[in-house]
């Protein structure tokens, strides 16, 4: 898509007139008494999970925010392909793909050998290694994306809309516990003429603080950010313009000799950039001079930076100076001995870290997207509080070993570029090294997270190499069986709080009495200790809590939908119509009508054996066990579920 041709302007591009794109504003609304959740922040981390949340009717969740209004502008902008992957489980993934710029390739630029106060291309790679991901790295407005959570909070069972113009004044828990152990209490401005006061208390079961860098949530439990600041100083601003710079529509990562590094990240609409500009390095404890700095400022800048190109700048409809920072809070929830946590913090709240690694947003929504399943849980029985203990387990490594990665590759990005006059500086070519080998992290696909009640020790990880357990499941191209679609495995994980069981099956006939997947599903519908049985509430679907699929070998013709087990043809609603998309096909397609991608050969799967993949809400392999291990299926959800 292309826009802001005219101008930029805030809301859904699709609208030509801008006038069309208002949004009416959010109604006011006094904030409930008694709530199960109640979410401190509007940004992409606390409307993720009032997102999840939404989806369980029954979980009563109240959303604040300090703000006016939803954000219309600014901020982050760099989505993950991993982030996309988990838009994909709202469906929201498709729309904002078509929004957002694609990258594809970035550019490197180091001073001219032959004129070192001048700029040239080094070199060019692909952003996105092949096979990485199904998603692409993406770039759009935050707020877009916060337009969608908060399409998926309204339209889901849960109906939330956040409540804007609170402030938090304090919050207390109660260390007897009780029913609503966390009190908290804001204060709301209710008249813009005469300034009034009005005070809110609304006692919940859980809080989480995603109320950015300087938490009151955070504050209010004894927690602090720790850890260094690098003393640099950034200009960032998005802006239409005209420039004689070739790269202008590729990301682009800009060495000078002596004026200073910028990051070029284009925008959506194919017309609008943003600029990363490198300020004066500071002295220790030295504050950016914000009342001096402007945008013509950071243009000048930019000009002695690009030289010998420059940049004729139309419309700058955002701009920002800030502080590069990485700190990590001593713990991500309030637990102490003997007390089980309470009050939980995401986003930047509890890690900060420079923006051009492009993982602010990113990880953020990260921390709530695999906390909001597990508060889901614990809300409605299916599983203990025990559950949330995982959490700060599992987000607080990966948020160290973020700053730890963002620590070295700003200062690389930072650092003055190597020569004979600074033989200490950065050689531009280990630079673009550096950002190749980091690709999959960059990506947010490397996250593996450790053994524990949700992450078995993948002692059977040679029957799928390929996805790895504690990591995230890695789609790949099948076609459905019914229907005949080429499609995304990974994409029938949807946002609605179910583990996953995939069995894949060996090389027996399909549905024939040989067939692995045919004992499973005999064993998950009439066995006493079938999960399905046990952790299935009377009057769910049969997939409420888990849901079971499986993947064939033979082409998809073959397969007849009459020899299905039931297990992977429930019946459900209140009709009690029958799912026919719980079977997929290897993709036999030819190579010249998009096939040609074997889901085993791409994942290592035993072809001869098969295996079972267990999935959790949150898209991780939980295990991988042999696709007879009917009693290890037992025992694993018995320690991750509770009996119906």
């Amino acid at each position: 898509m292309q826009f802001h041709i005219d101008g930029f302007y805030p809301g859904d591009p699709r609208f030509s007139d801008p006038q069309d794109r208002v949004i009416a504003p959010p109604l006011k609304r006094p904030l409930p008494a008694e709530v199960d959740v109640l979410i401190v922040g509007c940004g992409p981390a606390g409307l993720n999970l009032a997102a999840q949340l939404s989806r369980f009717r029954d979980i009563r969740v109240a959303i604040v925010d300090q703000k006016d209004d939803r954000l219309l502008v600014g901020q982050a902008d760099g989505i993950a392909c991993r982030t996309v992957e988990m838009f994909q489980a709202y469906g929201f993934a498709d729309q904002i793909i078509q929004e957002a710029y694609q990258v594809n390739e970035a550019a490197f630029w180091k001073p001219d050998a032959d004129k070192p106060n001048q700029i040239a291309r080094s070199g060019k790679v692909q952003d996105v290694a092949d096979d990485l991901s199904e998603m692409p790295h993406l770039i759009i407005n935050q707020a877009r994306v916060h337009d969608m959570f908060l399409d998926v909070m309204r339209q889901g069972p849960g109906k939330i809309e956040p409540h804007y113009q609170r402030r938090m004044l304090g919050l207390e828990v109660d260390p007897e516990g009780g029913e609503y152990p966390v009190t908290v209490r804001f204060e709301r401005l209710v008249n813009y003429s005469q300034y009034t006061q009005e005070v809110e208390t609304v006692k919940a079961r859980y809080v989480v603080g995603c109320d950015g860098a300087r938490s009151s949530v955070r504050k209010a439990i004894g927690q602090e950010l720790v850890g260094d600041a690098l003393n640099q100083a950034w200009g960032v601003m998005d802006v239409l313009l005209n420039t004689d710079f070739p790269d202008i529509r590729l990301k682009a990562l800009i060495h000078s000799n002596n004026e200073g590094n910028m990051l070029i990240i284009p925008r959506e609409g194919g017309y609008m950039v943003r600029l990363y500009i490198e300020l004066d390095k500071l002295r220790e404890n030295e504050r950016v001079a914000r009342d001096q700095m402007t945008p013509q400022v950071l243009v000048a800048g930019a000009n002695r930076i690009l030289k010998p190109y420059s940049i004729d700048v139309k419309q700058v409809a955002w701009w920002s100076v800030y502080e590069i920072g990485q700190r990590i809070t001593t713990a991500f929830d309030d637990s102490a001995e003997g007390r089980p946590a309470r009050v939980f913090l995401a986003g930047d709240a509890c890690h900060t870290h420079s923006p051009k690694a492009g993982q602010g947003l990113n990880t953020s929504v990260m921390d709530t997207w695999n906390l909001g399943w597990k508060l889901a849980h614990v809300l409605t029985g299916r599983a203990a509080p025990e559950l949330l203990e995982t959490y700060s387990a599992e987000r607080r490594e990966y948020g160290q070993a973020l700053i730890d990665f963002d620590r070295e590759f700003s200062a690389m990005f930072s650092a003055k570029p190597k020569s004979a006059e600074n033989p200490d500086g950065v050689d531009p070519a280990e630079f673009q090294r550096y950002f190749q080998l980091f690709g999959q992290y960059t990506a947010g696909v490397s996250i593996q997270y450790r053994p524990s009640s949700v992450v078995g020790k993948g002692e059977h990880q040679d029957l799928a190499k390929g996805l790895t357990v504690g990591k995230r499941f890695h789609s790949a191209p099948v076609v459905r069986q019914a229907d005949a679609k080429p499609m995304q495995l990974g994409h029938c994980i949807v946002a609605d709080g179910a583990y996953r069981i995939f069995a894949f099956a060996g090389n027996a006939t399909p549905m024939s009495d040989q067939c692995g997947v045919r004992a499973l599903c005999a064993f998950l519908q009439n066995d006493v200790n079938s999960p399905l049985k046990k952790y299935t509430p009377a009057g769910a679907d049969p997939d409420a809590v888990i849901d079971v699929r499986a993947v064939f070998q033979p082409h998809h013709q073959s397969v007849e939908t009459s020899d299905i087990h039931p297990v992977l043809a429930p019946q459900k609603g209140k009709f009690g119509l029958r799912d026919y998309e719980k079977v997929f096909c290897v993709d036999n397609r030819p190579e010249s009508s998009g096939g040609g991608k074997n889901i085993y050969d791409m994942r290592g799967i035993d072809k001869e054996k098969g295996c079972i993949v267990i999935v959790r809400p949150d898209q991780y392999v939980a295990e991988v066990l042999p696709l007879d291990d009917h009693a290890g299926l037992s025992r694993f959800f018995q320690q991750v579920l509770i009996e119906a």
